[in-house]
């Protein structure tokens, strides 16, 4: 059968075609007119050269004798290369870079000798790590694609992952790859259900105007109707008019994208609704290679700090059992708050400030400068841990290099972190605290921080935490915080902490959840997916 006429025929009779045609070359080279040593030398030599490059795949084949796993006569190979080019065409649904299996095909069917069989051989294993690795742990390396991602991603070796799949079921060890998560499969049935609709013309015309409000009638208010009903917040209307419909439709609009929910279509509203539809699949595709890169046991408690959503969460077996606003660092290149896991172990009550050198050098020595009775409520803290007078300090003979002294605020209700903080010793001084500033968990975006996180209701989620250990967590959290004193509790079991950065969130019951963008983090993910070779991908019709 020819190249041409193959191709009529559908892929799982292709890719089974290919599969055997492996298997005939292989015992027709067998059966060529030369020793079964010399056959087997050039082979081994073949893989050897191919994989000379990929130390993981070299190791994988070292261990095993260079037998092939690909390319043998045994069933069990054929069902290896089937379930493998199974898996590659649907690596779309996934988010993953096409996987130009037709190149791969061609070279195939032109294999003329053991040598070429041997290319082959390392050829098909390079494939099935390039698909297994990124589905399982992700296709980038994301502190690669912005500084503020410092977090390790568990990648599995690849001469690991070719050991497992050797022993394993090939079909049965391929779909057990990617993320078991519930998110992660929500996730990608948005994913497909997305490109139905794409296909289908997406959401139809934007809305032309800057804001609309219960009462109004016109074109645009049809626009924003017709919008509306693509998107599953309306049921069919033929209302001209802004009415009571639409408002909870907007409302509830407005409640899955993070927005003031008020029923009325007001500026950043209306830019939420006419973000195209393709801008959304792309924050679903980030969403799931983010959801690779946390492929790991988060631990059955654990706290959910989703920077994109202000919002921090305890999660107890699955299940969201607190949540608060949140304030994030403020989008400047100093300040964004970084992304990583990591375990809290206590909560300090009353905590003093130590206040952050950067913080002391750049914003507070220069006030001192000018004049040296600023900032009265903070200390001055010499090398010997003793407070300094400030009168007897000439602050314009120190530069930001040379000033010798630490700064510090003593606990208070005025203190800049509030009177508790949740520690999760880390490399990067990042931690969860109260804060005096109560204003800003009213705003809709909530970047104002240095890095660290404040908690809008930190007291309850300290008795959260507490309930483990405890069975009066609010009266021993009052007890010790009216001390006034600055006093370490220890968590009994430490909980896993991570923060995270999701601007898509597939929730198990109701629509898509998405949220704005405010680090810029996931437009960078998304530029590096598309020069990976990720695409958007539409159904056709």
């Amino acid at each position: 059968m020819n190249m041409i006429a193959l191709q009529r025929h559908p892929i799982p009779y292709r890719t089974a075609f290919f599969a055997r045609l492996l298997g005939i070359l292989f015992l027709s080279f067998l059966a060529a007119p030369l020793t079964a040593q010399t056959k087997v030398s050039a082979f081994a030599q073949a893989v050897a050269e191919a994989a000379a490059r990929d130390t993981e795949i070299a190791e994988f084949y070292r261990e095993n004798g260079y037998q092939p796993i690909w390319t043998g006569s045994l069933s069990q190979t054929a069902s290896r290369r089937t379930a493998l080019l199974k898996a590659l065409t649907a690596a779309g649904d996934h988010g993953l870079p096409a996987y130009d299996t037709a190149v791969l095909k061609t070279r195939l069917s032109g294999v003329q000798s053991m040598r070429d069989l041997g290319r082959a051989e390392v050829e098909l294993s390079k494939l099935f790590l390039s698909y297994a690795q990124g589905v399982n742990s992700g296709v980038l390396t994301p502190s690669k694609v912005d500084s503020g991602i410092v977090r390790e991603v568990p990648r599995k070796n690849g001469a690991d992952l070719l050991a497992e799949f050797v022993r394993s079921d090939p079909a049965g060890y391929l779909k057990a790859l990617p993320p078991k998560s519930p998110e992660y499969a929500r996730l990608m049935k948005a994913k497909l259900g997305l490109d139905q609709q794409l296909a289908n013309g997406g959401w139809g015309a934007p809305v032309a105007a800057s804001a609309l409000k219960p009462g109004q009638s016109g074109e645009a208010v049809i626009a924003l109707r017709n919008r509306l009903i693509r998107m599953g917040y309306l049921s069919r209307s033929a209302s001209q008019s802004y009415d009571v419909t639409i408002q909870k439709a907007v409302l509830q609009f407005q409640q899955d994208h993070g927005l003031t929910a008020d029923g009325v279509a007001g500026p950043s509203t209306i830019d939420e609704i006419n973000v195209d539809p393709e801008k959304r699949q792309a924050s679903i595709l980030v969403a799931m290679e983010r959801e690779r890169w946390t492929n790991f046991e988060r631990g059955k408690r654990h706290v959910w700090v989703n920077l994109a959503d202000f919002s921090t969460q305890i999660v107890d077996g699955g299940r969201v059992t607190f949540t608060t606003r949140s304030v994030i660092g403020k989008n400047q290149s100093d300040r964004r708050s970084p992304e990583f896991s990591d375990v809290m172990k206590f909560m300090v009550i009353n905590p003093t400030w130590n206040v952050p050198r950067s913080i002391a050098t750049k914003e507070y020595l220069p006030m001192l400068k000018r004049n040296p009775n600023a900032v009265s409520h903070l200390k001055l803290i010499d090398s010997r841990g003793r407070v300094v007078n400030r009168s007897s300090v000439n602050f314009n003979a120190y530069s930001a290099r040379s000033f010798p002294f630490a700064i510090k605020q003593p606990p208070s209700n005025d203190n800049a972190l509030g009177l508790v903080k949740f520690m999760f010793p880390n490399k990067y001084n990042i931690y969860l605290h109260d804060t005096p500033a109560k204003s800003l968990f009213g705003r809709e975006v909530r970047d104002f921080s240095h890095g660290c996180i404040r908690l809008s209701e930190p007291f309850d989620f300290a008795y959260a935490l507490l309930a483990r250990q405890t069975s009066d967590p609010e009266g021993t959290f009052h007890k010790i915080l009216n001390t006034g004193r600055e006093t370490r509790v220890n968590l009994e079991e430490p909980v896993p902490v991570h923060l995270v950065y999701r601007t898509a969130v597939a929730p198990a019951k109701g629509r898509m959840n998405y949220r704005r963008d405010v680090y810029e983090r996931d437009t960078k993910i998304w530029a590096a997916l598309q020069n990976a070779g990720v695409a958007l991908g539409a159904v056709d019709g």
